[in-house]
């Protein structure tokens, strides 16, 4: 009987510390806002940051308008490596008509 004793005891001294100790506690302070004012700039500074920002809205939308998208675009004919062979024939020779270009500018 006494190991029960001791532990309904032990159960009623945790209870009362930590009733104390909700007790004893300070209420969190918490920073008061900053109170509005007429003269306060910044909505009118982000108002003015949007205005500034509507006419690149405006601008990117015609632009994108521009692109051809992927399901309007012209399928590729004909085999791949033969146009891969075209275009690098094709850079070569305008690699080869620079380099021709550059002595003659030099002079």
């Amino acid at each position: 009987m006494r190991p029960r004793l001791a532990l309904i005891a032990g159960f009623g001294l945790v209870a009362a510390a930590v009733a104390r100790a909700l007790r004893l506690r300070q209420p969190l302070a918490l920073p008061s806002p900053e109170p509005w004012s007429p003269t306060d700039d910044r909505a009118d500074e982000l108002r003015r940051k949007l205005a500034e920002s509507r006419p690149l809205v405006d601008e990117r939308a015609r632009f994108e308008g521009a692109e051809t998208t992927v399901d309007a675009a012209e399928p590729v004919l004909g085999d791949p490596d033969e146009r891969r062979r075209l275009v690098h024939g094709e850079a070569r020779a305008a690699v080869e008509q620079m380099q021709q270009a550059a002595p003659a500018d030099e002079s």
